[in-house]
């Protein structure tokens, strides 16, 4: 039993480190050696790269975000396998039940990882893109509600943020609708609500009318600070 909980919070670890690593901020000090969080929004994420430094960049940032999630489930995923070739599952434990609770709990250290990256002092992006390759591994059918419901939202209002939380807060409803596991829709509710508070400044914004819409970008000037507005 020692060696599987030792094997389980090793994961969460892993987890939380592959989440940490601060895709849009290396991005940005590469291609134009700056410091991303002293740019527009001081977000690391996807949308501020996009604004801050392009399509290209943004495009592979949210490609590469996501992917972390990916990878994430997956090593939750390859724990079980190797613990069920090596023996080591302790005969007393539900394996469906440890496997999605073990899921679950990956998914948000992952997500936690990705917006307070250990690297960049806990500061990082909104988990927004971390979040989304965590739904494909989790359910496909999931994840593309969330992408429709982003698409819809986004073709509608222009803003990224609302669209971003719009996404977000299906997750856990259409977990319930597609009879999901308990721990996954307990995932569902919990992450949704942490993506929510991870935009409360954006909603400040948007309540004020001053919130960017798709499309706008910033420019790029070393002598540039965070712009609230952003």
């Amino acid at each position: 039993m020692n060696i599987w909980l030792t094997l389980c919070f090793c994961v969460l670890v892993v987890a939380y480190l592959l989440g940490s690593i601060p895709t849009g901020y290396l991005t940005a000090k590469l291609l134009k050696g700056i410091d991303i969080r002293e740019f527009g929004s001081g977000s690391t994420g996807a949308t501020n790269v996009l604004r801050t430094l392009g399509k290209g960049p943004g495009a592979s940032v949210l490609f590469i975000d996501s992917l972390k999630g990916v990878v994430a489930i997956l090593i939750a995923h390859e724990l079980f396998n190797f613990a069920t070739a090596q023996d080591l599952l302790p005969e007393t434990i539900n394996v469906d039940i440890w496997l999605s609770s073990m899921i679950a709990l990956t998914a948000f250290f992952a997500i936690l990882g990705h917006s307070k990256s250990i690297f960049l002092g806990f500061s990082g992006g909104k988990s927004v893109a971390t979040s989304i390759g965590i739904l494909f591994a989790m359910n496909w059918q999931v994840a593309l509600i969330c992408v429709g419901v982003f698409g819809i939202a986004i073709a509608i209002s222009r803003f990224v943020s609302l669209s971003s939380i719009s996404g977000a807060l299906a997750a856990p409803v259409s977990m319930v609708i597609l009879n999901q596991p308990l721990p996954y829709i307990i995932f569902g509710v919990i992450g949704s609500l942490y993506v929510v508070w991870r935009h409360k400044s954006n909603i400040g914004r948007l309540i004020a009318g001053t919130e960017s819409k798709l499309g706008q970008k910033v420019d790029v000037d070393v002598e540039q600070t965070v712009n609230p507005a952003s």
